[in-house]
């Protein structure tokens, strides 16, 4: 097929970034968005989302280093790694980011010897059954240990600014946002009455996208959480954590199938990418990206293995396609986020280069 970059590639949508971007500005307004870097910290990515008048939600050195590289002041940036070195901490102070995440004394305690002063939010624990990546297993308080660790930290001497959360990764249902926002307001309310006036409140991500089963649209997803926020923090200064939302369904992995083989009467293709490059995401963050042959016939039960020489190398076991032949094209879509982030070079194999495009510039046979 013509005209088609040498693969494997994710060609991303400049335009469906800025979509989702606008999506989130018109159904949560007054919320300020800081991108997930850890999503895809590709440095074009960064741009992008920087270019849009996003802040960055950074987690380690690395990427506070993108915040550097894209003259983002500290206004702009929040670290919320719960558990950090004490270097990171004297990083962030160094670059006066937004707010630190803590959820525990050893860490207040921590934050308070290498920053006097730092601006701390207290992350507390969600009980969510509808994430599929539960984030509150090894991170956050309990609700009830949260008066006592904010004033803790403002015994330490630290800004003490509020709270944040996250319900998961991959949320398909909004209640858990606007039951946690609940439980928000009454620890607002019982700082206040203790003398500590909170004014900042981080709600996180996990906003859902579509991989191969649909999810709710976004705009009925967002509408409960702005009048939660609307009813209960209509003064608060809210930030949010998005991710997956912005970049997930804005990118697609073009691959080509390298070899067949017919093992146990199931057809299997072997495609130059697989689970130790931008198929991690399918073992990290469990998500089963749409397949789309560029071929038509008849679909039969085949099997799509990555390239490497390990037997876990295995992408879909279930897969349903026409009859193809090396040299075909399969398209993968939905894998901007997770993918390329934690993608590896294992067996000496490049990851996958990243294409920004501006508008949908290669045109498929079949989508």
């Amino acid at each position: 097929m013509k005209g088609l970059p040498e693969t494997p590639v994710l060609i991303c949508s400049r335009r469906k970034i800025r979509e989702k971007f606008e999506v989130l500005s018109r159904c949560l307004p007054g919320v300020q968005h800081f991108y997930a870097a850890k999503a895809n910290f590709h440095p074009k990515i960064i741009r992008e989302v920087v270019s849009l008048g996003m802040g960055l939600d950074v987690s380690s050195p690395g990427e506070l280093s993108l915040a550097r590289e894209n003259s983002l002041p500290g206004e702009k940036v929040i670290y919320t790694q719960p558990i950090k070195k004490e270097e990171e901490i004297a990083l962030a102070r160094e670059h006066g980011v937004k707010a630190l995440i803590f959820d525990n004394p050893h860490e207040a305690k921590k934050i308070a010897r290498v920053w006097k002063g730092a601006p701390v939010l207290l992350r507390i624990k969600v009980e969510n059954p509808f994430c599929v990546v539960n984030l509150s297993e090894k991170f956050g308080a309990a609700p009830d240990d949260a008066k006592e660790l904010l004033l803790l930290a403002k015994d330490l001497g630290l800004e003490v600014r509020g709270i944040a959360f996250h319900v998961g990764s991959q949320t398909t249902n909004p209640s858990p946002y606007f039951e946690t926002l609940k439980i928000v307001r009454r620890l607002f309310n019982i700082m206040a009455g203790e003398g500590l006036h909170l004014d900042l409140l981080d709600i996180g991500g996990g906003f859902p996208i579509a991989y191969r089963q649909p999810v709710m649209a976004a705009e009925s997803f967002l509408k409960p959480i702005r009048a939660t926020l609307e009813n209960y923090f209509p003064s608060t200064e809210i930030i949010s954590e998005p991710g997956r939302f912005i970049v997930g369904d804005a990118c697609y992995l073009l691959t080509k199938i390298v070899g067949k083989a017919r093992r146990k009467g199931m057809i299997w293709y072997y495609i130059d990418d697989g689970l130790y490059g931008s198929f991690s995401g399918k073992v990290y963050d469990h998500a089963d990206y749409p397949i789309h042959p560029l071929k038509e016939g008849e679909r039969k039960p085949s099997v799509i293995a990555g390239p490497t020489c390990d037997s876990f190398d295995v992408v879909y076991r279930e897969a349903y396609l026409p009859e193809m032949e090396p040299g075909d094209y399969m398209v993968f879509k939905s894998m901007g986020a997770y993918t390329l982030a934690s993608a590896s070079n294992f067996n000496g194999l490049e990851k996958p280069r990243l294409i920004i495009q501006e508008e949908e510039e290669i045109e498929f046979q079949i989508l």
